[in-house]
C-alpha cells in the first residue's frame, strides 16, 4: 500500500470482528511505529498489549466503575473544555457518528451505550496502552513524542489491513488498567489504541471526519508565489 493511500484512507475504527490478531503481526506494527522521531532520540514510549481475559477484566472494571459513578482518574492533563471552533469540530464528528449509528439526540439509552463502548475499547480484540517513563513527566516533548509513535502505530496497522482508534475512554479508570495490565509504577498512562480487524458492516466505520484546509492551518513566509 502506498504511503499516500494509507494517510488518506485511514479512518478511526469503532467496530471490530472478534477474530484474534496474531502477536507476530502486532510486533511488526510496533517495530514500524517505533521508527517515529522523538526529542533527542529519548524514545519515552512503552506499550502494554492486551487481549483475551486481561482485556475483558479491564472492560468489565471500566464499565462497572462508570455505571457506579466513580470519578474518572486520568493520568494525563486535558486542559479546559473545548470552546469555539474546537468545540464545533468535536460536536461535528459526534453528529456524524450518531447519524451513522441512527442514534437520535433524545435517545439517552443509546447514547449511554455508545459511551460505554468506548470504555470497553469498542469491543476490539486487542488494546495497546501507551505509557511513558515517569521521570520525563512535565516535559512537553514527551506527549508530543508519544503522539508521533501513536500516529505511526495506527498508520502501520492500517497498511496491514487492521483498524484502530486512539482513545482516552479506555484509560479513564486508571487503577483498573494498572491492575490488570500490570503497568509499572514508573510509567504514566498516556493513551489507549483499540486494534483489530474492521467490521465493514458497522456503520460508524464508514465515517470520515473532516479536516481543515492547508490554507486554514498554514502560514507561509518568504515564498515568492
Amino acid at each position: 500500500m502506498l504511503f499516500d493511500d494509507v494517510i488518506l484512507g485511514r479512518r478511526s475504527i469503532r467496530g471490530y470482528k472478534p477474530d484474534p490478531v496474531p502477536r507476530k503481526l502486532i510486533e511488526e506494527i510496533l517495530a514500524l511505529a517505533m521508527r517515529a522521531p522523538s526529542s533527542m532520540n529519548t524514545q519515552p514510549w512503552n506499550f502494554y498489549v492486551l487481549t483475551g481475559e486481561p482485556l475483558d477484566r479491564i472492560r468489565a472494571g471500566n464499565t462497572e466503575r462508570n455505571l457506579a459513578g466513580v470519578p474518572h482518574s486520568r493520568e494525563f492533563r486535558t486542559g479546559e473544555p473545548f470552546t469555539g471552533q474546537h468545540r464545533d469540530r468535536q460536536v461535528g464528528v459526534a453528529k456524524q457518528l450518531f447519524a451513522a449509528m441512527g442514534i437520535a439526540r433524545e435517545d439517552k439509552e443509546m447514547r449511554q451505550d455508545w459511551v460505554l463502548r468506548g470504555f470497553r475499547q469498542f469491543d476490539a480484540p486487542v488494546c495497546v496502552i501507551i505509557t511513558y517513563d515517569r521521570v520525563l513527566a512535565g516535559s512537553d516533548d514527551t506527549p508530543f513524542d508519544c503522539g508521533a509513535v501513536t500516529t505511526a502505530l495506527v498508520n502501520a496497522a492500517w497498511s496491514r489491513g487492521l483498524g484502530a482508534v486512539i482513545n482516552s475512554q479506555g484509560i479513564m479508570q486508571s487503577p483498573v488498567v494498572r491492575e490488570h495490565a500490570g503497568i509499572a509504577d514508573d510509567q504514566v498512562i498516556m493513551k489507549a489504541v483499540a486494534l483489530g480487524w474492521p467490521d465493514d458492516d458497522f456503520p460508524a466505520n464508514a465515517v470520515v471526519s473532516e479536516r481543515k484546509s492547508v490554507a486554514e492551518a498554514s502560514v507561509f513566509v518568504g515564498f515568492d508565489d
